[in-house]
């Protein structure tokens, strides 16, 4: 799906991002619909990421398909290879501005387990204070009413945990943005699919789409060619 390439992207995302006063916002209807597997597979495509191989490399973005306005929302997850656990998380933006200076609380946050606790708390989208590590805020991401509702993943034959988690820092701590910089009078973005794509990138996803700056998180994710495309439950 193309919307007129990358500057109609920009150009939509930007009056979306007007309409909805949000880029990444809580303002979402929860998706019921099960949503079928990819038909273009590839070989580090795979559905069942538990049960990789234990060395290798995986990454899955989160999708909450009605929010932002319809626009969605996106959220992140990488593997530990030969530890079993995952790191994953999402800027959330709470407060639905389009600026929120460097420090702000953008709803931003992370945490570690394995795969079956990261699938169960991004599902029911409310995490305990014990089991976060955010440098954006104290907000508890999300609601029960509103959890992620898809998501897609792909093996990685590379990875660079060191570099995601440094990645981690960098997105919680940079604000939030959709439109003009302040600082620097230029249309761009800093909102949650600029967070997972920043992140997953500094992992070294492979088979990880570009993500131009302004994009639409729900045009970009039917873009991610050969991940697995799955409904989430809560769990």
């Amino acid at each position: 799906m193309n919307i007129g390439g990358q500057r109609g992207l920009a150009f939509a995302a930007v009056i979306g991002a007007i309409v909805a006063v949000t880029g990444c916002g809580q303002q979402a209807t929860r998706a019921t619909a099960d949503v079928p597997a990819s038909s273009t597979g590839t070989t580090e495509a795979i559905t069942n990421m538990a049960g990789a191989t234990r060395g290798s490399g995986a990454a899955c973005v989160f999708v909450k398909p009605d929010g932002a306005q319809k626009f969605g929302h996106v959220g992140w997850g990488f593997k530990v290879p030969g530890s079993g656990r995952w790191v994953y998380g999402a800027v959330e933006n709470p407060s639905e501005k389009l600026y929120t200076p460097p420090g702000g609380d953008i709803g931003a946050w992370h945490a570690e387990g394995s795969y079956d606790r990261m699938l169960s708390d991004m599902s029911t989208d409310a995490i305990p204070h014990s089991r976060l590590r955010s440098s954006g805020g104290t907000t508890i991401p999300g609601t029960s009413e509103h959890p992620y509702s898809r998501y897609r993943c792909t093996g990685s034959s590379t990875h660079d945990v060191n570099n995601a988690r440094a990645m981690i820092g960098k997105v919680e701590a940079r604000g939030f943005l959709v439109g003009v910089d302040p600082r620097t009078g230029k249309l761009t973005s800093r909102d949650c699919l600029d967070a997972t794509y920043d992140v997953l990138k500094a992992y070294r996803t492979r088979h990880l789409t570009p993500a131009p700056r302004l994009s639409i998180p729900n045009v970009w994710v039917e873009e991610l060619w050969g991940w697995s495309d799955r409904t989430l439950t809560p769990r």
